[in-house]
């Protein structure tokens, strides 16, 4: 049975995709006007306009299968709703338990751990269709805990810490979250400041983490903590992980933010931040006052979380750059709706060549991130793609979606600027890309200093 198989369908469609690109030929021809002769041209001279859509590599067959479930399940469940979790900045917990019964949660993680025995390429569809949803507060709300916060504890975790932590996470019954940032330090993973200091039967941690992606929510926090003090040149080496587990949330506050978060006797409290984007994500600044985590509570080994960070950033970022290129595609697919049934001047919007221009550029810019993401994406299914390309992937893409939506939103004039249309949400969603995961400037130094300069 096929991994599209065993994760379930909310319902029949015609499963169009994203994955899919155009036969050779499909679409205008060379110096089309207006009025569309220069396609009619090019038909005439043996080109098939109507081709079937073919999948894009790395996608295969089955991937196209499971894309069509997955955009059925987020046009009917989830875009419908989007506004009113964005307004209430907090997506439903049942959302978390219904993508967990589709098992679209459990993607790329084995079976026996409760996933669908999938891969890389399949969650990526995952990620590709949630950025479709128009909200990317709500894609990552729902992606983060499969994306950046368990992975650690499939790869690193003991067979008892993975049977423990993952599958209530796979069935959307609990929410991982990843507590790595903190107020003074940012981008400088080595410099956490959060301690854990040893004492008899585990650790007692004290320090604050900023910015976590469902931080108010989660039940559990995969947290680097400073376990040593390190000189400066190797102060990498004072850092582990520990999976900080909270006791179980009052009755009937699942979706309570304010309860959710308070202390519940645990030392921990979690505040939800206002943000510019991502709306529908709560994003939590999360204080840990002498917070005891039992010694079977750490992950891989004493000290030596830096290298597990380093390794779970390539996903993540080939995971924003996989959901900036379909945000891309869908602001170009909304813009181009619009221009064409849009009239100004006696004449639509499309009709302008200023309008064309920007959309060929647009487009060109959304097709060169496409061609960099699916390469990435590739090389890392086969375990080969390097941190430089993965830097030169996040930051090309995520650059590109803040310029894509920005340009979109002017080719809407003042409507972009109204919620109507979900382009001014786009732009603010987009606007985090070139910070979270590694700042544009980490990115670059990173790529830089592995040119050799």
């Amino acid at each position: 049975m096929s991994t599209a198989e065993r994760a379930g369908s909310p319902g029949a469609g015609d499963g169009t995709s994203t994955g899919a690109r155009p036969a050779a030929g499909e679409g205008e021809g060379e110096g089309d006007t207006p009025d569309g002769k220069g396609a009619t041209a090019a038909a005439s001279a043996g080109v098939d306009h109507r081709a079937a859509r073919l999948p894009d590599p790395p996608f295969t067959a089955e991937h196209e299968e499971l894309r069509g479930s997955i955009r059925r399940w987020v046009e009917t469940e989830l875009q419908p709703h989007v506004q009113e979790w964005e307004d209430a900045e907090w997506v439903p917990s049942s959302v978390f338990r219904r993508a967990g019964e589709l098992g679209f949660l459990g993607l790329a993680y084995p079976a026996e751990l409760g996933g669908q025995g999938g891969g890389p390429i399949h969650e990526a569809v995952l990620q590709q269709e949630l950025a479709r949803s128009g909200s990317a507060g709500l894609a990552a709300a729902l992606g983060a805990p499969i994306t950046i916060a368990t992975p650690p504890i499939l790869k690193f975790g003991t067979p008892e810490q993975q049977v423990r932590w993952v599958p209530p996470v796979l069935a959307g019954e609990k929410v991982a979250a990843l507590a790595i940032t903190e107020p003074g330090t940012g981008s400088d993973v080595a410099g956490v400041q959060t301690t854990a200091r040893k004492v008899d039967g585990g650790f007692v941690v004290t320090g604050e983490k900023c910015y976590i992606t469902g931080g108010v929510r989660a039940d559990h926090l995969v947290a680097a903590v400073k376990t040593k003090d390190a000189d400066p040149p190797a102060r990498h080496g004072g850092i582990s992980f520990l999976v900080i587990e909270r006791p179980p949330a009052p009755e009937g506050s699942e979706d309570d933010p304010a309860a959710l978060g308070a202390d519940r006797g645990d030392g921990i409290t979690a505040r939800p931040l206002q943000k510019l984007g991502w709306h529908a994500s709560d994003t939590a600044l999360i204080s840990l006052q002498d917070v005891f985590v039992p010694d079977d509570h750490l992950l891989g080994e004493l000290h030596g979380a830096f290298k597990l960070i380093m390794s779970n950033f390539a996903w993540e970022r080939i995971s924003m750059a996989l959901g900036a290129v379909a945000g891309m595609e869908a602001v170009l697919e909304t813009t181009k709706a619009y221009v064409a049934q849009r009239r100004a001047f006696g004449r639509r919007i499309a009709d302008f060549q200023g309008t064309r221009w920007a959309l060929a550029e647009m487009g060109t810019k959304a097709e060169a991130c496409r061609a960099l993401t699916f390469a990435a994406l590739r090389k890392h299914e086969l375990g080969v793609v390097t941190p430089m390309e993965v830097a030169q992937v996040k930051l090309l893409t995520q650059r590109a979606m803040v310029e894509v939506a920005d340009g979109c939103l002017q080719l809407h004039g003042g409507a972009g600027y109204m919620k109507e249309y979900g382009i001014e949400r786009a732009l603010r969603d987009a606007r985090l890309g070139p910070i979270g995961g590694g700042t544009d400037e980490i990115m670059k130094d990173v790529i830089g200093r592995l040119m050799g300069v």
